[in-house]
């Protein structure tokens, strides 16, 4: 009985000591180090950026090396001065030049030879690649008939461009008449080193009385859409940058460079016939096109301040229109936007409102209120470097970067 006892408690504490992690644990079942080692992968080669990727990097690029000032100075499309046109374009760092008769005569009045205009041209283009190293715009209305600027001038084409009506005149097919008219005019001015013409006019009027009349193409909004298309597709085709004018449409309004239009016509009006031929532009235009915005005070979205200066009416035209290029102002020296700005600081007020681009012959007053205005905290710095952006990305389109 005692060797029973005794031999069971030797099994017993034998089971213990296994159960408690002893020397007779068993061990595990040894593994494939091979099947567990993961493959060698192939260095995976980053995928090659597209051209739009490196063309928005290119800007990206150009505007970090821009200081405020010469981020300010792109923002200005001003008339050449009568002095210092050489030296102001890196004196400001001026965006562009746009040209009028008088900058097709010398200083004895006398008319200006191709060769004696691009030399002046030129000059402005070398004095910017000497300052930022951004070609300018160069700018000049040549919309035909009543507006022009480089035909007047004998020594540079047999007659001033005809009016887009008076091309409708003679023509049979609208459509082809209005464009090889537009690349035919259009093509003598950029290889004059025009670059933009401020052109075409898209309002709708069929109203001999408006004063827009005569400067539009007479034509109904489907037929002025149409018309428009044409010219715009032909322009950019050419290579030179056209500008859409006057949105948000002219209507039968007064004349602002003598005071302000009040345009009290309804929205719906707006949606239906003077929008359309800014939209058919604004598609047929590719990047290459702008919107000139006018002073006239449209009474459906602002009842207070002109178009031009208007926040409401520029998202309007980003939002409802889709517009994303580049907004400029009608000449803020006109009669119809002086009293906005009690301080004199208009441009200001433009910027603020969503435009890119500020026209004026007053530049030397309007570009340090700007600077002052960013270094003072009222006007935002990123609203400057989206309006420069814009600039810069219409001059790559363009081909002058």
């Amino acid at each position: 009985m005692k060797r029973f006892f005794a031999a069971f408690l030797a099994a017993m504490t034998l089971l213990t000591l296994t159960a408690c992690g002893g020397e007779t644990e068993t061990p595990p079942p040894p593994t494939d180090e091979k099947a567990e080692t993961p493959a060698p992968q192939e260095p995976q080669t980053p995928p090659e950026p597209t051209p739009e990727e490196l063309a928005a990097q290119e800007i990206e690029d150009l505007l970090a090396s821009l200081t405020l000032e010469e981020k300010v100075g792109q923002l200005f499309f001003v008339r050449v001065p009568e002095t210092e046109a050489l030296t102001d374009v890196s004196t400001y760092h001026l965006g562009g030049y746009i040209l009028f008769s008088r900058d097709m005569k010398d200083a004895a009045g006398t008319w200006l030879t191709a060769e004696q205009l691009s030399g002046n041209i030129s000059g402005w283009q070398d004095a910017a690649a000497a300052d930022t190293g951004i070609p300018l715009l160069i700018g000049s209305d040549e919309e035909g008939g009543t507006v022009t600027r480089a035909s007047r001038n004998p020594n540079l084409f047999d007659r001033p461009f005809r009016s887009p009506q008076q091309v409708l005149a003679e023509a049979t097919d609208h459509g082809d008449a209005l464009a090889e008219d537009a690349w035919e005019k259009n093509s003598a001015l950029l290889a004059l080193g025009i670059n933009v013409n401020l052109a075409p006019v898209a309002d709708v009027s069929t109203d001999p009385g408006d004063f827009i009349y005569d400067r539009s193409l007479g034509l109904d909004a489907p037929s002025t859409a149409e018309g428009v298309a044409s010219i715009v597709t032909a322009m950019s085709s050419c290579g030179i940058g056209s500008v859409l004018k006057h949105f948000p449409g002219y209507g039968n309004n007064v004349d602002t460079h003598t005071g302000i239009a009040v345009d009290e016509r309804p929205l719906e009006t707006f949606e239906t016939a003077d929008f359309l031929p800014f939209q058919a532009g604004i598609q047929a235009g590719d990047g290459m096109t702008a919107v000139l915005v006018s002073h006239n005070i449209m009474t459906a979205v602002d009842d207070t301040l002109p178009a031009s200066l208007s926040p409401v009416v520029h998202d309007l035209l980003r939002t409802d229109l889709g517009f994303d290029g580049v907004v400029m102002t009608d000449d803020l020296a006109m009669e119809a936007v002086a009293a906005y700005a009690a301080d004199g600081a208009v441009a200001v007020m433009a910027l603020e409102a969503g435009n890119d681009l500020i026209i004026t012959s007053d530049y030397r007053t309007q570009i340090p209120r700007v600077i002052e205005a960013v270094e003072s905290g009222a006007l935002s710095g990123d609203a400057i470097d989206t309006a420069c952006r814009r600039v810069l990305t219409w001059k790559q389109d363009l081909g002058l970067l």
